[in-house]
């Protein structure tokens, strides 16, 4: 069940890339970069399926009815 809309996972794609990025220049060990890495692979993966937890459980969604 997707609650994503296409700019919504554009968006997260991107970020996930700039958390890689910056996770690598922090420091991979770091708990900065470990953080950001965390960040990068949930954000990675809620743009890959479209679907937020979070969005559920608000009852929100980007999605145009």
């Amino acid at each position: 069940m997707r609650n994503e809309a296409a700019w919504d996972r554009w968006l997260r794609g991107v970020l996930a890339v700039a958390a890689a990025v910056f996770a690598i220049a922090a420091g991979s060990s770091s708990v900065g970069g470990i953080i950001l890495w965390i960040l990068a692979v949930v954000l990675a993966f809620t743009a890959l399926t479209g679907f937020c937890p979070l969005y559920r459980a608000f009852k929100y969604s980007t999605l145009k009815d």
